[in-house]
């Protein structure tokens, strides 16, 4: 793919665009490190309020899960309807090797994640084996998600069933701290933008980006599908598994709706669609933006729904493809109108007042 494809965004067959990269590694360091400085100013506003940075870290938490989530169904157009639960493999995982087999909190959160990727890896295995489209995988991992939904209840002598888990390791580390907990997650999201971005850059990000344009065009060009579909499944199963168990440590404590799938899937869903599906900072922003609406409609209560529900309609309505693809393709016409306004003004055949002079 040459240079003079950056910068272009090509629509998907799946309803969002991916956007072809630039090829400069210092422009994408420096976009990530100015998001990364922007987003480290937030406890200078909200560091005073336990309850405030709670919801940062929640909000943080929700950038990672994007991005996992994009990952797998913005570039390979694999709808997984299991976010919750890979996080929640994770997050249970992490808490039950910790406390009860007593392993340290890295070994539990990577055994933990290495389980979730696994998992992750055999659903997209089996979809791929199956030839099964974008819905038939979403019932797939759906299925999942049920089955993991039901093993929580079911085995509540370790998860504590409805009631759920309180974590004691780490308890009296800088993990159940006020601030430090912020920048653990943020840590993860830089470290998680940074992947995603040399992912896009690399030749794996090209096939990425081929299977989910035009599938029969990728396999013409020998791209191995099954394979690439796989190795996002991987990538993002172990971003979702290593936040659900990072923020469960931060947290302290665990319930069946922490992951839960109207919790959990639907926002990232509504989130990375917001700002814009196969974007590299969509996740962020439709995260970010989120987080604060529901933090400001928490005291309507189920009408929040209601809120979330017409926000949805509209931005499906009016911004089919998100945010960041709708603000880009609004500049790239202001541009091109300015373009062939300053070339028409300079123009020969233009008069000194830009009057089009008479036959």
């Amino acid at each position: 793919m040459s240079d003079r494809h950056a910068g272009t965004a090509v629509s998907s067959l799946i309803g969002g665009t991916e956007s072809h990269p630039s090829r400069s590694l210092l422009r994408l360091v420096i976009s990530i490190a100015v998001v990364g400085a922007a987003l480290a100013l937030v406890p200078l506003w909200l560091g005073d309020s336990r309850v405030l940075m709670g919801v940062a870290v929640l909000g943080m938490a929700y950038v990672c899960y994007a991005i996992g989530f994009n990952l797998i169904f913005g570039s390979t157009g694999q709808l997984f309807l299991c976010v919750g639960a890979l996080a929640g493999v994770g997050g249970y995982g992490g808490a039950i090797l910790a406390d009860e087999a007593g392993l340290p909190i890295v070994v539990a959160i990577l055994l933990s994640t290495l389980a979730a990727t696994l998992i992750g890896g055999l659903l997209s295995f089996v979809a791929v084996q199956r030839s099964l489209g974008v819905i038939f995988t979403g019932i797939l991992t759906l299925i999942f998600t049920l089955s993991f939904d039901t093993l929580v209840l079911g085995l509540s002598d370790l998860t504590g069933g409805d009631t759920g888990l309180l974590v004691t390791a780490g308890r009296s580390s800088f993990l159940r701290e006020r601030i430090p907990p912020y920048y653990v997650m943020l840590a993860l999201v830089m470290v998680f933008l940074l992947v995603h971005g040399l992912l896009r850059r690399s030749y794996i990000g090209w096939a990425f980006r081929a299977l989910r344009d035009d599938e029969a065009a990728a396999r013409l060009s020998g791209v191995a599908v099954a394979r690439y579909r796989v190795y996002a499944a991987l990538i993002g199963s172990a971003m979702l598994g290593l936040t659900g168990a990072t923020y469960v440590f931060t947290e302290g404590r665990l319930s069946p709706t922490t992951f839960g799938f109207g919790q959990v899937d639907v926002l990232v869903l509504v989130m990375l669609a917001f700002g814009g599906i196969g974007t590299r900072f969509g996740p962020v922003i439709g995260a970010i933006t989120f987080s604060v609406i529901g933090e400001l409609l928490i005291e309507f209560g189920q009408l929040r729904e209601v809120a979330y529900g017409i926000l949805i309609m509209v931005l499906f309505l009016w911004m089919p493809n998100g945010l960041i693809p709708t603000a880009s393709s609004l500049w790239t016409r202001f541009r091109a109108r300015e373009g062939a306004s300053t070339n028409q003004s300079t123009s020969p055949n233009a008069t000194a007042g830009g009057a089009k002079p008479a036959d």
